[in-house]
Parts: C-alpha cells; sequence; structure tokens
C-alpha cells in the first residue's frame, strides 16, 4: 500500500533560497548590462531611416575591448565638449568652411551618442551632397537619407583622421551633428557597437 508524500511545511529557509535566487538573477541581469550588453534608446532623428526616435538598440560592450571597430559599424559613445555647441577643436575647420573638423575637443561630454563610423585612423575623407568620399572614393551608402546641398553637406576639402581616432556622422544626414562639426572620436570614448533592435516589435532584427 502506498503512503503520500508529505510536502515539507514552507519555512524561512525557504524564503531565504528565494531571496538568494532573485538576488543572484538580479545580479547576473546588472552584470550582463554593466559589461556585456547594454539596451539604448535612440533619442534624435540623426539615424533615420536606419533608426527612428523611440527605436531600442542592443550594444556590445564586452566585443569592444577585444578588437577595433570598423567603417560601417553604428556605435555608442562619448562625444566631444565641442559637441554641444559645434565646436572644432581647431577652428579653420568645421560648419561654415570647407572642410570637415580633424580635431575634437580635448575633453568629452558624459552623454551618448550613437553614428555610424565613416572613416578610421588614417583614412582621407572629404564629403560631398552628404555622401562620404573615402581615400578618393565615393562610398555606396543606400541606407542613408540624401542631405541636399545646403552648407552643411558638402565639405569638398579633404582631411586626414589622427591615429587612434574615428569619424562618425548619422544616416540622416541633413539633420544630424556629428564629426563633420566637432571631430573625430578616440577609441577610449567608444562605448560599443550596436548590432540588433528590439523595439518596436515591427523593427525587431539585426543591424
Amino acid at each position: 500500500m502506498k503512503t503520500k508524500k508529505k510536502h515539507e511545511p514552507w519555512t524561512g529557509a525557504w524564503f531565504l533560497e528565494l531571496a538568494v535566487i532573485i538576488a543572484v538573477a538580479l545580479g547576473l541581469a546588472l552584470g550582463i548590462q554593466a559589461f556585456l550588453v547594454k539596451p539604448y534608446r535612440i533619442p534624435s532623428p540623426s539615424m533615420v531611416p536606419t533608426l527612428e526616435i523611440g527605436q531600442r538598440v542592443l550594444v556590445n560592450r564586452i566585443g569592444n575591448r577585444f578588437g577595433d571597430p570598423k567603417v560601417g559599424d553604428i556605435v555608442v559613445f562619448h562625444p566631444p565638449a565641442g559637441a554641444e555647441t559645434d565646436t572644432c577643436g581647431d577652428p579653420d575647420a568645421g560648419r561654415g568652411t570647407g572642410r570637415p573638423c580633424d580635431k575634437p575637443t580635448p575633453k568629452r561630454l558624459d552623454t551618448n551618442y550613437i553614428k555610424r563610423i565613416v572613416a578610421g585612423p588614417g583614412d582621407r575623407i572629404a564629403i560631398e551632397n552628404g555622401h562620404v568620399i573615402l581615400n578618393g572614393e565615393l562610398q555606396d551608402e543606400p541606407y542613408i537619407r540624401e542631405c541636399g546641398i545646403g552648407g552643411a553637406c558638402s565639405f569638398p576639402e579633404e582631411i586626414t583622421v589622427p591615429a587612434g581616432h574615428w569619424f562618425m556622422m548619422g544616416d540622416n544626414r541633413g539633420e544630424s551633428d556629428d564629426s563633420r562639426f566637432w571631430g573625430p572620436v578616440p577609441r577610449d570614448w567608444i562605448i560599443g557597437g550596436a548590432f540588433a533592435t528590439y523595439w518596436p516589435p515591427d523593427r525587431i532584427g539585426l543591424l
């Protein structure tokens, strides 16, 4: 004759075990966000049509520690202090001149920006009607929104990106404050590469 197994009564030890499990899970989640993958919300139209305002992306933080970013990557980074006022570290370059800014202001902002890398260390870059001319070759950029022919769209005088720096531009070339106006970004200011979008549901996918 089988006897029914008695269930152990809920005790203080059970609640302690549950609390430990929750704490470990929370710690793992925070650790993943701090060191591996972090979500970001798109705050402006500078990356339209690739990324819309309010869209959420996931950023790979650990990959940034094992290799340099490359041209075409969408990255989250700290901009130079000149980004808030379109101030170029080289007063002879930037907005209203014939060439893009080739020197950032030395201090960085604590805010986060998201842009696309269009040139890396040692690359030569000029801009024609919002299109990048990289090392003398007009780039194929099917993902951008056309800039037009305004003063912020063309910088025909070529510059060279300094060693250890990357040149950032938004895909919405006519509505983006970027390296054209406040200079390239040093390696240490790049947080990581955006690799996927998870919100809204109809735009879930890899970047």
